[in-house]
């Protein structure tokens, strides 16, 4: 779905625009929507993935057991 927005360039920030429009051959407004992407990507904080924390296996010190946990892990 899109939404339709009006942005307001000073005269030389259009003329610009349409020239590197030109020479990619792409419309102006699909080069506006790719530089407002890119721009909000760019400044979106990182997004923490929604399993994280999900499970509580209830064992507080389990980080500082890793190393005794997995000895021999992957050995026959």
């Amino acid at each position: 779905m899109s939404t339709k927005t009006t942005v307001y360039l000073d005269a030389a920030a259009y003329r610009r625009l349409r020239q590197l429009a030109r020479r990619q051959r792409r419309p102006a407004a699909e080069l506006v929507r790719e530089a407002v992407a890119e721009y909000v990507r760019s400044r979106a904080p990182a997004r923490r993935p929604r399993s994280l924390g999900v499970a509580r296996g209830g064992r507080a010190n389990l980080g500082q057991r890793a190393e005794e946990l997995l000895h021999g892990f992957g050995r026959r």
